[in-house]
């Protein structure tokens, strides 16, 4: 069965996933996989669902209808077989918090770019910082790990980086 990948933004109220999982549901689509959220006041996500080939472009052609209430475009997705090969791989998990500036998340993925790591996902957020004032950074970062990753290489890059930009750092393989 052949997957999309939806994404969907629009102003944050109630009932928005009800109305997306409707039209999904409506026209023979699974809900596989999803990460949603709140950021600025709109209502953002990533959503892999399932559909019989046969009724694609019907389920895409009915999720342009929600315009005006959700944009949603819709992607060809990887067969099942491809996406269980990647998520057997091993992860390495990065934790990271410190003082907000610009740049960190660039830094951050330029380390793992030069290794050839890819990001399976990424959760960031600023929040006031207790006692100290101003604002803190902090990210969750989730990375496939391919066989001939150096694990070590990758984590001093990392601890490395973490001292130029004086964070909390804290990696672990999975």
């Amino acid at each position: 069965m052949p997957r999309l990948v939806l994404t969907v933004i629009g102003d944050d109220r109630s009932g928005l996933v009800e109305v997306l999982a409707n039209v999904v549901s409506n026209h023979g689509g699974n809900w596989e996989r999803s990460q949603m959220a709140e950021l600025a006041g709109k209502f953002a996500g990533i959503v892999v669902v399932s559909v019989p080939a046969d009724r694609v472009d019907e389920l895409t052609s009915a999720l342009g209808e929600l315009e005006g209430l959700l944009e949603v475009s819709a992607h060809p997705g990887a067969e099942a077989e491809t996406v269980e090969t990647v998520e057997a791989q091993h992860t390495l998990t990065i934790d990271l918090v410190g003082n907000d500036h610009p740049g960190i998340v660039h830094d951050v993925s330029a380390v793992l770019a030069r290794h050839g790591l890819s990001i399976e996902t990424i959760e960031t957020e600023t929040r006031d910082a207790p006692m100290a004032g101003g604002r803190l950074f902090e990210a969750h970062v989730i990375v496939g790990l391919p066989p001939s990753a150096q694990v070590g290489q990758i984590r001093a890059d990392l601890e490395h980086l973490a001292t130029e930009l004086l964070v909390d750092l804290n990696v672990s393989e999975d």
